[in-house]
């Protein structure tokens, strides 16, 4: 009986290490973070819309992901020479004049808007701040969050 166990325990282990082998670490994770790519594909940035129930709040949340980019507080000319491609993004509201700078890679958090609509251009840079994709995000903030303007 011991025997027979014995032989199903092995048939069951070989089974499933078969398995295993069919799926390697870079099927499913991508490419070693620390050798460098040849021919790297693009970036690319991939934005969702505010959460629902946040905007109904008057916060905007706005998840995003980089593709083919890792999302990192390191800037200047020699990081362009890194691979796996390095970068952060860019956020403007409103067609601003300026924008600020994020390299968390966590969601946007934005807080304060007047009711009415909005839009958010999400950039995806490179170390030297050059645009190597961008999204933009229109929405709407309830008009009763609109916050009366100090003078």
């Amino acid at each position: 009986m011991n025997q027979i166990l014995a032989s199903i325990a092995g048939a069951t282990v070989i089974l499933c290490a078969s398995g295993a082998f069919g799926q390697s670490a870079r099927d499913i994770r991508g490419a070693d973070p620390v050798v460098p790519l040849e021919n790297e594909p693009p970036a690319r940035i991939v934005v969702d819309p505010p959460l629902a129930e946040s905007l109904a709040k008057g916060f905007v949340f706005i998840q995003y992901r980089a593709e083919n980019l890792h999302i990192v507080p390191v800037f200047g000319p020699k990081a362009l020479d890194d691979s796996p491609r390095i970068g952060h993004i860019h956020v403007t509201v409103d067609d601003a004049p300026w924008h600020w700078a994020d390299a968390s890679g966590e969601p946007l958090i934005i807080v304060g808007l007047p009711g009415g609509a909005h839009k958010v251009l999400i950039e995806l840079v490179d170390a030297n701040h050059e645009t190597l994709d961008s999204a933009v995000v229109n929405f709407v903030v309830p008009k009763q969050f609109s916050r009366p303007r100090k003078k």
